[in-house]
């Protein structure tokens, strides 16, 4: 799946985006911590636009579907009463960004000292919690934190709308309505069990929610009721919110143990074709290759026939890094490798590691999506085909741009740069 060239924001989860929230909660030792549920934005009436009357027979056809999935009418009437469609998720879901951060404008605000700090306090306060995550699910706990640290600010920024009335405004006239149906049956469900009434069921105008952002699907697959009061909490219980956060990491094939990756040096004259998380070799493979770390040191014994991918976040110019199995692992709960690199790189901070050695390249900058638009219309009229232009820099974009710069004599290392575009516009 292709993966947009647009770089997560902290807090709060759109999908696999996040935005940036406040202050944190304080921690505490005890498994039963939980916080406040912040009010939500759900206004029940009127309707909100011209296509209430279109929206009323959508959840008639909805409600039948909903009864075929298991959901009683008392909690589907119960959850959808007074539901109209949010025209701030419709907006949302139409209108992608047009700029974006570079990435180490992202990295910076991520690895913030504010944050560190918090976390270190976190990790400290709720040691004997996360003992107990810990060797339940064998999972880092300083990973776990960064999660915790990223989505939501320590549970300080959960996101204030409704659930429900996002994913039936998704459902309704979303770019995806099957997922948004999907997503809303789950959200149904998530009541009916009784884990937390609707009205308090907060989140993402995309349907993300809780202290570290689960869809409704994932909550239904990974959530855990890790402090014993009988249901599944990721709004107000600490215990439980980290807890389902490690296990999702687990069966997203964690590894305990293992390390995410390192920042490495890069040889002269490297094939920046190889540089792909698509491409994997052994570490052993990659040092054979010129690769070595960036502090000098040596690879671990127990990594070098581990499979490696090479990712360079800001092009051949910027600083290039090895990501083991449990970046991968990471990629699961969000596939945006900036974001896999901030929690990475933030559970190192946490253990006094994780500065980057490598330069970034300030003079460049990302490509706005209608300049993205461009370059693959261009990549195509020159022979290069990826598919029809859609602002998404994946896989056969990439490997485009690859061919392209190889034709040219450029490094090929598939980073669209407003210099590369330049380029292109000119020959």
């Amino acid at each position: 799946m292709s993966r947009s060239f647009r770089f997560p924001r902290f807090g709060l989860r759109s999908g696999s985006l996040i935005v940036l929230g406040g202050l944190v909660l304080a921690g505490c030792a005890d498994a039963r911590t939980h916080v406040r549920v912040p009010e939500t934005r759900m206004p029940m009436s009127p309707p909100v636009n011209a296509n209430s009357e279109r929206f009323a027979d959508w959840l008639t056809a909805f409600r039948l579907d909903a009864m075929k999935a298991g959901i009683s009418a008392a909690t589907f009437d119960r959850a959808m009463r007074g539901v109209t469609p949010d025209p701030d998720v419709m907006e949302a879901d139409q209108n992608q960004p047009e700029f974006v951060k570079p990435v180490w404008e992202y990295l910076r605000g991520a690895l913030s000292d504010k944050r560190v700090a918090r976390g270190k306090a976190l990790l400290a306060e709720n040691r004997t919690l996360f003992d107990r995550i810990e060797k339940t699910y064998g999972v880092d706990r300083h990973f776990v934190a960064a999660i915790w640290g990223l989505e939501s600010n320590f549970g300080d920024h959960m996101g204030t709308q409704s659930v429900v009335r996002s994913l039936a405004t998704l459902g309704f006239e979303g770019r995806r309505p099957d997922f948004g149906r999907t997503q809303l049956i789950a959200a149904l469900q998530i009541v009916q069990a009784g884990d937390i009434p609707p009205e308090e069921m907060v989140g993402s105008w995309a349907g993300a929610m809780g202290q570290t952002q689960f869809i409704p699907t994932t909550y239904l697959a990974h959530a855990i009721d890790f402090d014993g009061d009988g249901r599944r909490d990721i709004w107000r219980s600490t215990a439980d919110t980290l807890a389902s956060t490690a296990h999702y990491l687990q069966v997203s094939k964690w590894q305990t143990g293992g390390h995410w990756g390192f920042e490495v040096a890069m040889p002269k004259h490297f094939d920046y074709a190889l540089a792909d998380m698509s491409l994997t070799k052994t570490v052993a493979e990659w040092k054979k290759l010129g690769l070595k770390r960036a502090d000098g040191r040596a690879f671990p014994a127990t990594d070098v026939e581990e499979k490696a991918s090479l990712l360079l976040p800001a092009g051949y110019k910027g600083p290039a890094f090895l990501v083991l199995n449990n970046f991968r692992s990471i990629l699961v709960y969000n596939a945006s490798t900036s974001y896999a690199l901030a929690v990475s790189l933030l559970a190192d901070r946490f253990v006094g590691r994780g500065e980057i050695k490598g330069g970034w390249p300030y003079d460049e900058r990302p490509l706005t999506r209608s300049e993205r638009e461009e370059l693959q219309a261009l990549l195509t009229a020159k022979g290069y085909d990826h598919g029809k232009p859609d602002g998404i820099i994946g896989y056969n974009t990439r490997k485009a741009i690859r061919a392209y710069q190889q034709s040219v004599g450029l490094p090929p290392d598939g980073y669209p740069t407003a210099s590369l575009l330049e380029r292109m516009r000119a020959n």
